[in-house]
């Protein structure tokens, strides 16, 4: 009998379980390390961005999701309210490397702007490093435009930030 390779289950939840919120921390550390030699000025950064999301975020206008495949963390997204009226911004997606392939950086960032559609926002705005390839592509793939960057040092290598756009069509 001709064995199939059968596709992964995968699926997107919200981060609302025990757990979730560390595991966010522990793998953007653990990932980044690996992947660029960050240092932990990146998971301190990290640890904020999810501190400040659990201690004050708004249900209707700002939410995380998590990424599993076959029932395992695999990556995740946030979604918080931005500086100006109507501005969103998209933090801190990740998908595992071990993860990667399988369509769940698209699941993510689409969730990720159904949500910030349904909220009300005009615009979405994230910040990225120029180095962070794959993650361009999704954010360039749903229509989000380079607006600035700009050269600094952070997480103990010399880098480009990167301010992306996407500005949401309104309903009617």
């Amino acid at each position: 009998m001709e064995q199939r390779d059968r596709r992964p289950e995968v699926r997107v939840r919200r981060a609302d379980q025990p757990g979730d919120l560390g595991w966010v921390v522990m793998a953007h550390g653990e990932s980044y390390h690996r992947q660029f030699g960050w240092d932990t000025d990146f998971e301190a950064l990290v640890a904020r961005i999810v501190a400040d999301y659990a201690a004050d975020h708004d249900p209707r206008t700002e939410a995380a999701w998590i990424a599993e495949v076959e029932g395992e963390r695999a990556g995740c997204v946030f979604l918080v309210a931005g500086d100006a009226p109507g501005v969103a911004k998209l933090r801190i997606l990740l998908v595992a490397p071990e993860a990667r392939g399988l369509g769940l950086g698209r699941l993510l960032v689409g969730e990720c702007l159904t949500f910030a559609r349904g909220a009300g926002y005009e615009r979405v705005t994230l910040w990225t490093n120029d180095v962070l390839a794959s993650a361009r592509h999704i954010y360039e793939a749903v229509g989000f435009t380079l607006a600035d960057e700009e050269r600094h040092h952070s997480f103990g290598h010399d880098l480009v930030g990167q301010n992306w756009v996407l500005d949401l069509p309104r309903a009617g």
